[in-house]
């Protein structure tokens, strides 16, 4: 692979000669390429520096190709097509994108590249999350269109580290606040240590802050970001919550992003997004003559809205998702859309060039390739097939009698094997991928035997 010159995203991400200089004067020695699998972390290699210019910048490097075939504990599981133990278990080819290289603060002398996923003989992965947002880019691409998105990611903070959570069994966890701190400077102040560490490793490696509040669960809190085209926000995001990790385990304290850690207030990762000209010119959702929204934003929306139960596992693509979906919870329950209604799971806010959608039935534990990469399909399904935007949902959605989305990962595994739109925008085998990893965790679930069943039944039952 020839290295071409890849412009940086943003000035303080890294050019290769600048990366090469440091790694020459010392300044670099480790260089960790990774990629984001299905369930959403990042996977890869830390690569001594001096290697990775001498071996692995002009072509890239290996890894197994089970890493897409594998369960949230990294056991092989048996049903992929993708790679199996009768195929082999063979490799896939880790290939840097030059434009992501970002120093990572926290870690110094460390640098991360975000990387593409092919075959040992060229082609794109198509099961990898990133694949997949990349194709739904250049389906709109296709449109003459640029898609720009933000995710409003939520999490909890604890003032028990990881390793004692873990070795208590994540019972008695501490919050980093006792009380209910949405919008609370106090409340926000008394975990200021961490939410300034990572503010500031995050601007320093590319990400562009824009602030950090309270929110309602006991330790909740959010911090955003400004929206960037839909790769680069979910390249963002997911070098955001490996490394908010890292810098909180540093601190003694623990993170978590799953959608319902306890019974109060879930996790939320509410997702805007918009479309605009290639060069990032021209109202694409916008009828600026007539001061409304554009036809192709309401096919749009109406896209969004026809798909979003069959959708939903990408979404929602964990068992604890679903128990995020609760009536007054601020979490939709409802297919519906509305005109700045947090009621709703698609509400409406901006006008002009700000006029985007926010999709609000994701939880913080969503995989953002893959949350992206359905909700651009969807839209844009709407918009190649016309589809008419139904009314408004006005007051209350919870009590609007909309339909609702799927309750259990059991329904939504359902929803998307039978749905032939999926089929049709993804791919057959991409979709039966996903299926396939939704059964494994509902088996997994079934079997396993849970701290309510034995609060409820050894003694009583």
């Amino acid at each position: 692979m020839n290295v071409t010159p890849t412009p940086p995203r943003n000035d303080r991400m890294l050019t290769v000669d600048r990366l090469r200089g440091m790694i020459l004067e010392g300044e670099i020695d480790t260089v960790v390429l990774a990629f984001t699998d299905m369930q959403g972390r990042l996977q890869g290699k830390l690569l001594h520096a001096r290697f990775f210019l001498d071996s692995v910048l002009g072509h890239g490097t290996e890894g197994c190709n089970y890493l897409l075939a594998v369960d949230v504990d990294m056991n092989t599981v048996d049903g992929y097509d993708h790679a199996s133990w009768a195929s082999g278990y063979g490799d896939m080819e880790f290939i840097p994108d030059l434009s992501t290289i970002r120093l990572m603060p926290h870690r110094p002398g460390s640098v991360l590249i975000q990387c593409d996923l092919t075959s040992t003989t060229g082609e794109a992965v198509r099961v990898s999350p990133r694949s997949m947002l990349r194709a739904q880019v250049d389906r709109a691409a296709g449109h003459g269109w640029k898609a720009v998105a933000g995710t409003e990611l939520e999490f909890v903070i604890y003032n028990t580290p990881y390793e004692k959570a873990w070795d208590d069994g994540y019972r008695n966890l501490i919050p980093a606040n006792r009380y209910n701190i949405d919008y609370s400077i106090l409340g926000s102040s008394i975990v200021e240590p961490l939410l300034r560490d990572i503010r500031n490793t995050m601007y320093s490696s590319g990400l562009t802050v824009e602030s950090a509040k309270g929110e309602c669960n006991f330790g909740q809190h959010e911090i955003a970001f400004l929206f960037d085209e839909v790769i680069a926000t979910a390249d963002n995001h997911s070098y955001y919550k490996t490394a908010a990790k890292d810098i909180a385990r540093q601190h003694g304290q623990s993170i978590t992003f799953m959608a319902k850690p306890n019974q109060r207030e879930g996790n939320s990762c509410h997702v805007h997004m918009s479309l605009r000209g290639k060069d990032d010119d021209g109202l694409v959702f916008w009828d600026e003559q007539n001061g409304r929204r554009s036809a192709v934003y309401d096919h749009f929306i109406a896209g969004v809205l026809a798909t979003m139960r069959e959708f939903t596992l990408f979404y929602a693509p964990n068992i604890n998702s679903y128990k995020r979906f609760v009536k007054g919870s601020f979490a939709p329950t409802s297919v519906a859309w509305g005109i700045d209604n947090r009621t709703t799971a698609v509400r409406l806010v901006g006008s002009g060039k700000s006029a985007r959608m926010e999709n609000r039935l994701p939880g913080g534990d969503m995989n953002p390739y893959l949350g992206l990469a359905a909700m651009l399909a969807g839209g844009l399904y709407g918009i190649e097939n016309e589809l008419s935007l139904e009314e408004e949902t006005r007051g209350n959605a919870y009590e609007s009698g909309a339909p609702v989305v799927p309750t259990t990962m059991h329904a939504a595994r359902d929803a998307l094997a039978n749905s032939e739109i999926a089929a049709q925008v993804f791919g057959e085998d991409v979709v039966r991928h996903y299926v396939h990893y939704a059964d494994v965790e509902i088996e997994a679930f079934d079997a396993a035997v849970t701290d309510w069943e034995l609060t409820r039944g050894f003694e009583r039952l």
